[in-house]
């Protein structure tokens, strides 16, 4: 039987709140919002809390949210399906403060009408920030559904000056004033 891999993990702040760092001896594994909870360890895998292993991801991320740094070079250890392997890779080719939508990364991975699973593989992105999915906007430019929430999503577009819209907010507006005629005494 194979020697279980070792994980290395570490919880940072940051100012979108707690980040989970983890890596491998192969690269950066996984760059998580964290909610308290680790990730199921698969089989063959041994979860170790080590923050000097994970130091050097950790200080590119905290240069990141410094706007000190623009682009990663750290390694990564991309784990998934080919089909996402290959969406990751054409996120980490987005540069900062651009922006693609997921139409975009579909034409780019030669697959065109695979927008919708481009989107899955986003949403199921393991190394936020890094593997940079929050730069994947709707096609009208509008930020759309993000794995640390729209409000997060914003935040980071905005530390890099990227352009994009705002989802529509008129529907609850509409719906707030609405609600505002039918005052009970």
């Amino acid at each position: 039987m194979p020697a279980a891999q070792t994980v290395f993990f570490h919880v940072m702040p940051s100012p979108a709140g707690p980040l989970l760092v983890a890596a491998t001896e192969s690269g950066l594994r996984l760059v998580q919002f964290h909610r308290g909870k680790l990730p199921a360890a698969a089989a063959d895998e041994l979860w170790i809390e080590s923050q000097e292993r994970v130091r050097d991801y950790e200080l590119q991320i905290a240069a990141y949210f410094r706007g000190e740094l623009r682009a990663f070079d750290c390694k990564v250890d991309l784990v998934g399906t080919g089909f996402q392997k290959d969406c990751w890779r054409a996120l980490l080719r987005i540069p900062y403060g651009e922006t693609r939508t997921y139409a975009d990364i579909a034409r780019e991975i030669g697959r065109p009408r695979a927008f919708r699973a481009v989107g899955q593989a986003n949403h199921d992105n393991p190394i936020a920030i890094v593997v940079p999915c929050h730069r994947v906007l709707g096609t009208n430019g509008t930020l759309t559904g993000y794995g640390g929430g729209l409000s997060t999503k914003e935040m980071l577009l905005r530390l890099e000056g990227a352009q994009f819209r705002l989802p529509d907010r008129q529907q609850g507006k509409k719906r707030a004033e609405e609600q505002a005629r039918f005052k009970f005494f």
